[in-house]
């Protein structure tokens, strides 16, 4: 029984599926996490919120364990897509790799899927796969930073909106559709971040609800 693809798509080859694989186990690679064990021989999923992410890790180690987890992650995403383009991928493929990594370093199979949320492994195989979609979400971030003074508030909502962004400047569908798959896995890993932020709007509203019903109907104007 064969299997009956659409005009104009082909399937992958077995080199590009194993490459795809092997972008997943270079994810999996969470520096956070083994550059605390080897420093200090603690488990980082356990300290703090429990990331292996850089934020994390500076928060419980200082600038030095930030720096470190940070390079290391943009690093080996960009290694990921970098390599996957050098060995000649269809550009397909090279997003198959690009989402690989970044699904590695956000569930990795040895710490039981337990990782981090991707934000600078999708930036480092973004800037190798094309440095105008890290242009397309700056260029959201920015001034959205500037109006709800919240970071992880904007960083969602500039990924969430990129691939809009990407479409209006006249970025190719390829790129495109990459970003939007990096704006997927990135609201997945913080939906427990967009409810927090949702919840702390609404005890606000909460909060404010009091003053309204106990204004008395002369106070009025």
């Amino acid at each position: 029984m064969s299997l009956n693809l659409p005009p104009g798509i082909t399937p992958l080859t077995g080199s590009e599926v194993a490459w795809i694989a092997a972008s997943y186990a270079i994810g999996c690679f969470t520096a956070g996490y083994y550059w605390t064990r080897w420093t200090t021989g603690r488990d980082i999923r356990h300290l703090g919120s429990g990331n292996v992410g850089a934020r994390n890790v500076g928060r419980n180690f200082g600038p030095g364990g930030f720096t470190v987890t940070l390079l290391l992650d943009l690093l080996k995403g960009a290694i990921a897509v970098t390599i996957a383009a050098r060995l000649g991928m269809r550009p397909e493929a090279v997003v198959g790799s690009l989402v690989a990594v970044i699904a590695g370093h956000n569930w990795p199979m040895q710490l039981r899927f337990q990782g981090g949320k991707g934000i600078a492994v999708s930036l480092g195989a973004m800037l190798a796969f094309d440095p105008l979609m890290v242009g397309c979400v700056l260029l959201v971030f920015a001034p959205l930073m500037a109006m709800i003074r919240n970071f992880t508030l904007s960083g969602l909502l500039a990924f969430a909106l990129g691939p809009l962004v990407a479409f209006s400047c006249g970025l190719d569908k390829v790129e495109v559709a990459a970003l939007s798959f990096v704006a997927i896995l990135a609201l997945l890993t913080h939906l427990k971040n967009i409810r927090q932020e949702i919840a702390r709007l609404g005890v606000g509203r909460v909060e404010e609800a009091p003053l309204q019903m106990h204004k008395r109907p002369h106070d009025e104007v």
